[in-house]
């Protein structure tokens, strides 16, 4: 784009104003470079106390805070000087492939120099750290700043960032709280990681072995001697548990996706050996186990047409003016096996997706699906209106509602 090389390029600013009165600080809104009190560099866009008062304001100490994204702001107390940074077009230098530095200096002001270097590019396949804050050199030629996030600049103003192909070059500025924390995370994950290389193993806890189905199917023993008809499937309906590695041993656990898709691993603790975890799968899957009686749901047999029939007719008891016309936009529902087991199915999309239907009877399924098509007669019937009475008293129509 530019003939300008980034990687050897100095930019050196010079006009930085202070922070101690209200006439050294910038207007709202401004972005600024901050230099903080902790020797680094940071950028932010000003945001002052609010006082309502500008007699009042000009009486006491100035108060505020540089706005960096979204809940991430520099208190007023934590910087000495501030630059402002709108307002530059250093395209033109740019442009030059001889240029090495550049100076922002006006004579007319007080001079303090911070020479900003390091600059890489996202195009070199160079991505900055997860939350670090970066000065930009944008492709329009404007200096501007952003925490990456996500694969993006997060800017200033809530909700507003650049993408990287808005970004000429971009060079880190000082690290803050968000970064440190970013990169105790990363060491922490890093430390669990290899702590879970080897994990020991509990003799007591895992004594038969550390396939967890072998724990299931014990456990599926037991069930079975009050619920026949229960399986692995009915069992881990509630939620499935896992031997996984955590914090260098192995262990009973549920392990779910959390914020950027790391696991998070909840770990059993109600218990310290294996028959005690066997007993505690036999409670945990008891209720789903005893909802999911095959003759219970499916006492019509395994046509969906059946269901739907009995629902219509008991739909039309209540809205005779119901057609199976004006069904044509509900849910699709069917039978199908689920990891072997016979459900009552809810279809949506394109593509086949369904959710799996809570039904520990056929009734109760019959009463779901009923009142879901009653729904859609007093929707399709022009006849009935809904109104949402005020409190006190109300007249709609001729009739009093109190």
């Amino acid at each position: 784009m530019y003939a300008c090389d980034y990687k050897t390029l100095t930019l050196e600013f010079n006009v930085f104003h202070g922070v101690e009165t209200w006439d050294d600080l910038p207007a709202y809104g401004t972005f600024c470079l901050l230099e903080l009190k902790d020797g680094g560099y940071t950028a932010g866009s000003w945001s002052p106390a609010d006082i309502s008062s500008k007699k009042t304001k000009k009486k006491k100490a100035p108060a505020g805070q540089f706005i960096r994204g979204l809940a991430d702001t520099v208190p007023l107390e934590d910087v000495v000087r501030w630059h402002r940074l709108e307002g530059y077009d250093i395209s033109e230098c740019l442009e030059n492939e001889e240029i090495r530095w550049i100076n922002f200096l006006d004579t007319e002001e007080e001079v303090y120099t911070a020479e900003i270097t390091g600059f890489l590019s996202t195009r070199d396949g160079d991505f900055p750290k997860n939350e670090q804050y970066c000065l930009l050199i944008l492709t329009d030629g404007t200096l501007s700043g952003g925490r990456w996030e996500d694969g993006r600049f997060e800017h200033a103003s809530a909700g507003f960032g650049y993408d990287s192909e808005k970004v000429w070059a971009w060079t880190p500025l000082g690290p803050d709280r968000f970064f440190l924390m970013e990169q105790e995370e990363e060491q922490e994950k890093a430390r669990e990681a290899e702590m879970n290389r080897h994990p020991s193993i509990d003799p007591e806890l895992l004594k038969y072995g550390t396939d967890i189905e072998v724990y299931y199917e014990k456990a599926l023993e037991k069930l079975r001697e009050r619920y026949y008809w229960a399986s692995p499937a009915m069992m881990k309906k509630p939620g499935v548990w896992e031997i996984v590695p955590n914090h260098g041993r192995l262990v009973f656990a549920q392990v779910d996706e959390g914020y950027r898709g790391d696991p998070v691993i909840s770990e059993w603790t109600e218990g310290t050996t294996a028959d005690e975890f066997i007993d505690f799968l036999c409670t945990y899957a008891e209720n789903s186990v005893k909802d999911s009686n095959p003759e219970e749901r499916f006492k019509f047999g395994l046509d969906i047409a059946v269901y739907l029939e009995k629902a219509f007719k008991e739909a039309k008891k209540k809205c005779p003016w119901l057609t199976k016309k004006l069904l044509k936009d509900t849910w699709s529902y069917d039978i199908q096996k689920v990891d072997g087991d016979w459900e009552f199915v809810r279809k949506y999309g394109a593509n086949g997706e369904y959710d799996t239907m809570y039904a520990p009877s056929a009734e109760h399924f019959l009463e779901n699906v009923a009142h879901e098509y009653e729904r859609e007669a007093l929707r399709a019937n022009e006849v009935v209106d809904s109104y949402n009475v005020p409190f006190g008293h109300v007249e709609i129509h001729g009739w009093y509602l109190e």
